[in-house]
């Protein structure tokens, strides 16, 4: 399999991240891989921000998961920053091969690292797969999301 590299991604990462985002049936219709401007500037936004950590799984050379990694301060919980994890995405090829896991596993090591009390994450209700795999990872299902389109 190869070692694997955990990075910060880079504008070079962008067509093969969309390509990771438009490949599942949900992703395939909200992903546009054919105009990557708006992804682009969206990356600028996140290397920006201190709180931000997109990043990317490479083996080999090539990228074949990624993730972001948000670090929010509150003050709920006596003032606890959280973490959330979002768009995780593995490479149709490299599904099962254990890559999910070290990419959750660095989240919550680096949550810990930047001092968070608690590690959260949201996944679309079709994705039951991924339920089983985030439970698998000690995660409990414990609220209810909601989402309002803009």
């Amino acid at each position: 399999m190869g070692d694997l590299e955990i990075r910060a991604a880079v504008a070079e990462d962008i067509p093969a991240i969309v390509g990771m985002l438009a490949d599942d049936p949900l992703g395939s219709q909200r992903e546009s891989p054919d105009d990557l401007t708006p992804y682009l500037a969206a990356l600028e936004c996140l290397a920006a921000d201190p709180n931000q950590h997109l990043v990317v799984a490479v083996r080999e050379g090539r990228v074949v998961g990624t993730l972001q990694l948000t670090i929010v301060p509150g003050l709920s919980r006596k003032g606890a920053t959280r973490s959330i994890i979002e768009a995780v995405r593995i490479h149709a090829d490299e599904r099962g091969s254990g890559l999910g896991t070290q990419l959750i596993e660095w989240a919550i090591d680096e949550s810990r690292r930047q001092d968070c009390q608690l590690v959260q994450l949201t996944s679309d209700v079709t994705r039951t797969d991924a339920h089983r795999f985030y439970e698998r990872l000690g995660f409990t299902a414990s609220h209810v999301g909601f989402k309002l389109p803009l």
